[in-house]
């Protein structure tokens, strides 16, 4: 068994970027899903190890626990750290943690399953929840792609990978999902670039054991 435990699911976009970044790493992990809509996230043992009850969440070695997406990728840059996810120097690193907190604070949290459920526990029918995380996605993809527009380079900042296309891969999946008019050469690009290396290909949702 691996000394770290990864509970997450296929579909889960912040499980998604973990995925990629253990891959990036090399680094081994058991996986075990939760079935987000099946509500498997809020059962009283998953909860004893995340009481957010949100995927993902990590077991360590010894029994810590880490939750949020970007913090568990930056805790592997650091135990980990080549490649590296975050330039060296200060400001390119405080620009790539923008774009990812960009997409990781205010893109995904407002139309992730949660929110979107309690949209319809408001009234709203199916077509008004959808334009709701259609129109989030298309306007915060917006921002990210002027975010990098000086930005040259296969990849969001420069030739090599870093947190920021670790964010940028998943969100453009729950964009296709949505319906959102695909209106980012630069961001499509990155996308193609990134899906050319094993460590994105392999932890694309329908590569997963729990995929549907």
């Amino acid at each position: 068994m691996s000394a770290m435990r990864l509970h997450g699911y296929f579909r889960s976009t912040a499980s998604y970027r973990v995925r990629v970044a253990l891959n990036l790493k090399r680094l081994s992990c058991d996986q075990f899903s939760h079935h987000l809509r099946k509500g498997e996230q809020r059962a009283p043992a998953y909860l004893a190890i995340n009481p957010q009850g949100l995927v993902p969440a990590l077991e360590l070695d010894g029994g810590a626990v880490l939750t949020q997406s970007l913090a568990i990728c930056e805790y592997l840059d650091e135990i980990a750290p080549d490649p590296p996810l975050l330039p060296a120097d200060p400001l390119p690193r405080a620009r790539v943690r923008a774009f990812a907190q960009a997409i990781g604070c205010d893109i995904h949290p407002v139309q992730n399953l949660k929110i979107l459920d309690r949209l319809r526990a408001l009234g709203l029918d199916e077509d008004a929840v959808t334009g709701w995380a259609r129109t989030t996605i298309e306007e915060g993809l917006d921002a990210c792609d002027r975010l990098i527009a000086g930005s040259p380079g296969r990849y969001c900042f420069g030739d090599a990978v870093t947190l920021a296309d670790i964010c940028l891969v998943p969100q453009l999946v729950n964009a296709r999902r949505f319906g959102a008019v695909l209106r980012w050469p630069r961001l499509l690009a990155i996308e193609a670039a990134c899906l050319s290396l094993p460590a994105f290909a392999d932890a694309v949702p329908e590569r997963q054991a729990d995929a549907e």
